[in-house]
Parts: structure tokens; C-alpha cells; sequence
């Protein structure tokens, strides 16, 4: 039998290109992960609407 490991929202945030797509996760408070998946557009959308927030 295979070890099973909990699932944590420990570890950094992640953002990996699959199919033609980008999936990004997201660590949670309080443990798990939020799990979005953008397309390229999107994902252009949100890096600009993020930098405009931090600036």
C-alpha cells in the first residue's frame, strides 16, 4: 500500500501551463489550496490588475 500524504495548503503558490491553458494555485489560510484555471488572456488580465493593487 502506498503512503498516503495529507494534503496542506503549505508550500509556495504555483502557476504551471497546461494544455493551452495556465493553472495557478494558491495556498490557503487554514490549510488546502485554491485551484484557478486562466487562459492566456486572463492571465494577462490579472498580472496587469495585480501590479496595479501593489503599485
Amino acid at each position: 500500500m502506498a503512503a498516503m500524504k495529507p494534503r496542506t495548503g503549505d508550500g509556495p503558490m504555483e502557476v504551471t501551463k497546461e494544455g493551452r491553458g495556465y493553472v495557478m494555485r494558491v495556498p490557503l489560510e487554514g490549510g488546502g489550496r485554491l485551484v484557478v484555471e486562466l487562459n492566456a488572456t486572463e492571465a494577462t488580465e490579472l498580472g496587469d490588475k495585480l501590479i496595479e493593487a501593489v503599485v
